[in-house]
């Protein structure tokens, strides 16, 4: 085929958004044309999420709907693998689909134009996990940020979660690819990284990361090993499990100067009996013991999260031991679900027996706690200086920069300073919101 104008749409998590970049680099890379407008595209691959039900909807009904407008269509992503070869009945004319580990497939299928193709993937390593896009942008997300995927696959098992399924087993990049890669990133301007993995601190069980047979604890030696990158500002990291918080963990965290001081940890429920049955391997005690030790290192060390309510069998007690559980950890942010089973998953099989009311009821609770409390946790740096990376204008009012402190949190102030994207400037924070501080120049 000879060159195509193509458009990616990603729906679902980071790690999508990371995978859509590498496969536009490798289209680039094969002479393909990237377009901005759906109506420029002769190709539409649609990177698709199955997580909860929703999302894996609009992702088929999005492809269907440009399949109707004549476009050449590829779907890719989880939800390829949940539907395997069933793919082709829920949306006819497909073109080709691809599981998550099978993106960079997509130029050598465009190439041929031989239709229809799947590639599930299984558990094979993907190649082109390093390709970003030269799109004038240095990375992923803003001109000087980008996202790296040091962890593919999940090996946890939760109970409610297909994310097993549809993305494989664990496997951990070679540390030497990981930080061959920031360091080219660094070269083309970029500032900040985050480091992805389903369970990110996970890196390095499953298999070996590091060429030379170290046997210690992998992350943490890749997070030193970033941070002996020239240029490099900032290493964030997502997500996290609370049995990764290990004393070496901290001591990195201690350290440095660029890894963040921020921890997004899920803890989905704070009723032990709950825990258990999603087999999410801790007790509320352990959880709370990791939180404890990250404040105790620094008493604003950001600790945000994700819960679910409506688990089956959840009662109102279980829901309460929840509430209380995030008023003693003191999160800076929380994204709370309303449980909904996902056909292959253990908890599908048990009744969804909490009523569709009574989990938004809960969903409204949380949240409106997060919001007292996230104001409260604001309030306390009212009056101090924040250092701060400048992402660009402000949303809601162009007049001001927006940026996030080393805790993730959001700061906006006026744009008068000169400033460029990228810059760390101090701010001095004159007032707080929820989920937003606002400051001044310092």
């Amino acid at each position: 085929m000879n060159s195509v104008k193509f458009l990616i749409h990603t729906y679902g998590c980071q790690m999508n958004v990371r995978d859509s970049e590498a496969v536009e680099a490798l289209l680039v890379r094969a002479g393909h044309v990237r377009v901005e407008r759906e109506e420029d595209a002769e190709l539409v691959v649609v990177n698709s999420c199955t997580v909860r039900q929703k999302a894996e909807e609009k992702a088929v009904g999005k492809a269907g709907n440009l399949i109707a407008a004549g476009k050449i269509v590829g779907l890719m992503g989880c939800a390829v693998k949940r539907l395997g070869p069933d793919v082709f009945k829920r949306i006819p004319k497909l073109h080709f689909a691809v599981g998550p580990r099978a993106f960079w497939m997509i130029p050598r299928i465009v190439g041929e134009g031989r239709y229809p193709v799947l590639e599930t993937g299984d558990d094979m390593v993907p190649q082109g996990m390093d390709a970003h896009a030269e799109t004038g942008r240095g990375g992923t997300f803003a001109a000087v940020q980008s996202y790296v995927t040091v962890l593919l696959g999940c090996d946890n098992r939760c109970s409610y979660c297909i994310v097993p399924d549809v993305r494989g087993h664990e496997y951990s990049r070679p540390a030497e690819d990981v930080v061959a890669e920031v360091r080219c990133l660094v070269e083309r301007g970029v500032k900040e990284v985050c480091l992805l993995g389903q369970s990110v601190l996970r890196y390095g069980v499953r298999n070996q990361a590091w060429e030379d047979g170290w046997r210690g604890e992998a992350f943490p030696r890749l997070l030193r090993a970033l941070d002996g990158i020239d240029g490099l500002e900032r290493i964030r990291f997502t997500s996290a499990h609370p049995k990764g918080c290990t004393d070496e963990l901290l001591a990195v965290y201690r350290d440095s100067r660029k890894v963040c001081r921020h921890l997004h940890l899920p803890v989905q429920s704070g009723s032990d009996r709950i825990l258990a049955a999603m087999g999410r391997r801790y007790t509320r005690a352990e959880y709370l013991d990791a939180v404890r030790r990250l404040r105790a290192l620094d008493p604003e060390f950001a600790v945000t999260t994700d819960v679910i309510v409506g688990y089956p069998g959840e009662t109102e007690a279980d829901f309460e031991e929840t509430r209380s559980l995030m008023e003693e950890a003191g999160f800076d942010n929380s994204f709370v679900f309303k449980y909904s089973p996902r056909p292959g998953t253990r908890s599908a099989a048990l009744p969804d027996d909490v009523p569709t009311s009574e989990k938004e009821r809960r969903n409204q609770v949380l949240l409106a706690d997060q919001e007292v409390r996230g104001q409260r946790r604001n309030e306390r740096l009212v009056g101090t200086v924040r250092e701060v990376m400048v992402e660009g204008p402000s949303k809601r009012n162009e007049s001001r920069w927006s940026g996030r402190d080393g805790g993730n949190r959001i700061v906006v102030w006026d744009r008068d300073g000169g400033e460029r994207v990228g810059d760390l400037v101090k701010v001095r924070i004159t007032a707080a919101h929820p989920q937003t501080l606002i400051g001044e120049l310092a």
